[in-house]
């Protein structure tokens, strides 16, 4: 195993000399040459210059099928000429523009047909600030500390938990970390809990959804200890035009997203229960402050608007999402007897070297890294790029021929690696 790695590295780096001279430059400005750590992998990472539709060319002319899809944000590819033309007409206008916009408004409103669940929203520039803020509200209208998170759980740079602790640059909020799908959590909530934060579908912690079961049990340990269950949707509001709370029924409190919202542009939000979120208006007494200058930025509140209104619509969510669980059932095909499998819904899902598939990220850890990564390497080489971790995220832009392609690069790694698979 170790061998076949290193030949895979070696490869790599022959193939992409540029690259690693991209690489080698920046280092010399930002910490291993990387302002974002997710995007680094051994022996270096690519470097990008440009892309178009699903595809992607790196700085040694190659091409890629891009299914790494930024992680859930770049639903709508890199170029969707009705995004393009927003953003055109915003800049024409002119930006920073000091004062309320003419397009925040109908652009919350579109967020709020689609998510009934935030009766009011305030806008951020990230998923990040999203859930920082959303923490900091339950707190403020609890006026208690405590807050339930799960291992696995990704809520921004912030807010991480794996291995069952959180990471050292966390906030100082007093967590206490369970085990993803254990219906048993919502014991842990007490009347001691501002708030319980939870993906619907763990999302860089394998792309695992979250049963009913479970889920049902936070709603109703948050309800009879008065805390706020909040969703983090900023990957899984993708999954249909409501987002995943659509699909299972269950309202949070409170909701996040992000991502692909924005429509390609740096975005964030949170809303929920008209009562919590009354506390931001600025026209009533003791009213809490939530400034941020890029909040209404033009750029993000035009792509997004567009974006929401004319281009993800909710006939476009079924469609990606039924292509997306349609690629899934191929892969499980190929894979069927395997120690592989393939875990999400729609159009995000993961590949996980186990013995079965996982049902929380210990499970998931349990795979051989090194697996993963001959996966990524190979699919490079055959002209496709996933996220370094094994996960996919599809965009509009990925038709039957991009899946077509995907598939049968997958089946060839299955063929080269079989004794590795034994």
């Amino acid at each position: 195993m170790d061998t076949a790695v290193a030949q895979a590295r070696r490869r790599y780096a022959g193939r992409n000399p540029r690259s690693r001279e991209r690489f080698e430059a920046a280092a010399t400005a930002l910490p291993g040459g990387n302002t974002r750590t997710v995007l680094y992998h051994p022996p270096f990472p690519l470097g990008i210059v440009r892309g178009d539709g699903c595809r992607i060319w790196d700085a040694d002319g190659h091409e890629y099928i891009n299914l790494v899809g930024e992680y859930t944000a770049g639903l709508y590819g890199h170029s969707h000429p009705v995004l393009l033309a927003a953003v055109r007409r915003a800049l024409d206008g002119g930006v920073n523009l000091s004062g309320h916009t003419m397009v925040e408004g109908p652009f919350a409103a579109a967020i709020q047909r689609r998510f009934p669940s935030m009766e009011l929203l305030r806008f951020t520039n990230s998923g990040t600030e999203a859930n920082t803020l959303a923490l900091a509200t339950a707190t403020l209208h609890t006026g208690r500390r405590k807050v339930l998170v799960f291992d696995g759980g990704y809520h921004g740079s912030v807010l991480s938990f794996h291995g069952g602790r959180g990471d050292p640059l966390n906030l100082p909020h007093e967590f206490v970390v369970a085990t993803y799908n254990d219906p048993a959590a919502a014991d842990l909530v007490d009347d001691d809990t501002a708030a319980v934060l939870v993906e619907p579908v763990l999302g860089s912690g394998g792309c695992i959804p979250g049963t009913a079961e479970f889920l049902s049990a936070l709603r109703r340990a948050a309800t009879r200890s008065h805390s706020l269950l909040i969703f983090d949707e900023v990957m899984t509001s993708r999954l249909s035009a409501g987002g995943r709370q659509a699909q299972l029924g269950i309202a949070p409190d409170l909701t996040t997203i992000g991502k692909y919202i924005g429509g390609g542009m740096s975005f964030g939000a949170f809303g929920g229960r008209r009562d919590v979120m009354e506390r931001f208006d600025p026209t009533r007494p003791g009213a809490v402050a939530h400034p941020g200058t890029f909040n209404n930025n033009v750029l993000t509140m035009s792509a997004g608007l567009a974006g929401l209104t004319e281009v993800y619509t909710p006939e476009a969510a079924v469609a990606l999402n039924a292509r997306g669980d349609a690629l899934r059932e191929r892969l499980a095909a190929l894979t069927a007897g395997l120690p592989v499998h393939v875990t999400g819904i729609g159009s995000m899902f993961a590949v996980h070297f186990t013995a079965r598939p996982p049902t929380n990220a210990a499970e998931a850890d349990r795979a051989d890294p090194r697996l993963g990564e001959l996966l990524f390497l190979d699919l490079l080489e055959r002209g496709v790029h996933v996220a370094r971790r094994g996960m996919v995220a599809l965009s509009l832009a990925v038709g039957d021929a991009e899946c077509d392609r995907f598939v049968a690069a997958v089946e060839a790694f299955l063929a080269d690696r079989r004794d590795l698979l034994r």
